[in-house]
């Protein structure tokens, strides 16, 4: 996609060892292939969490409008994913403008909002053009959906917000995710060179569920 936000972290790991290509099954070819719409990752390959058989990562940015175009297709790609594939939402400190927005994320997810509040500063950000860059502003946000203005505030600023912070990025890299929106399945597969934001949905979806298929099988 070629107006895809990009990294300008200056701790990008160079270069991406790509694994050989997927053989079709039964003689029947497959909608997407290795090298164009999802490469494979070099091993040993990590989750975000271990919830669920699969996972779906997104990673964006509050700060991202081409996240903000793919969030409401996010979120039916989440509704419209088989039971056992766990859909995950990665913020992208990728520069110091981008850092206020992954703590307030992670702010958001330990007070119990992020769901309900997340297509809506999105809205709020690029449809409404409220100014929403800024730790205050994210905490005025916040505080306009009912939050407790001070605690998001200890809890954005923490230090365990900061490790967070640390480790999230160290994956991404290690994902060598160079752009937001991405979408990572199973800490296996990159979704790459897709031309809307509609592809990018598809074939993440076709990820998981090839995905979801082996783990079945391999747990009879």
């Amino acid at each position: 996609m070629k107006h895809l936000a990009r990294l300008r972290t200056v701790t990008l790991l160079a270069g991406l060892a790509l694994a050989s290509a997927c053989t079709a099954q039964s003689g029947t070819l497959a909608p997407y292939t290795e090298g164009d719409q999802y490469v494979t990752l070099p091993g040993p390959h990590q989750r975000y969490s271990s919830e669920g058989k699969v996972e779906v990562a997104e990673v964006f940015s509050y700060g991202c409008i081409h996240c903000a175009e793919f969030a409401p297709i996010a979120e039916k790609l989440k509704e419209s994913l088989p039971k056992g594939v766990k859909f995950e939402l990665v913020p992208a400190p990728f520069s110091a403008e981008w850092l206020p927005f992954a703590r307030a994320y992670y702010a958001a997810k330990q007070l119990g909002v992020a769901d309900r509040t997340h297509l809506q500063l999105f809205v709020a950000k690029f449809a409404q053009h409220y100014p929403i860059n800024t730790m205050d502003e994210l905490a005025d946000y916040y505080a306009r959906e009912g939050v407790d203005r001070a605690e998001f505030m200890r809890l954005a600023t923490s230090d365990a917000a900061t490790t967070k912070l640390k480790a999230d990025l160290a994956l991404i890299q290690k994902w060598g995710v160079d752009g937001t929106p991405s979408i990572v399945v199973n800490g296996k597969y990159r979704v790459t060179n897709v031309h809307t934001l509609d592809e990018l949905s598809a074939v993440a979806q076709w990820l998981a569920k090839r995905e979801l298929a082996e783990a079945d099988k391999g747990g009879k």
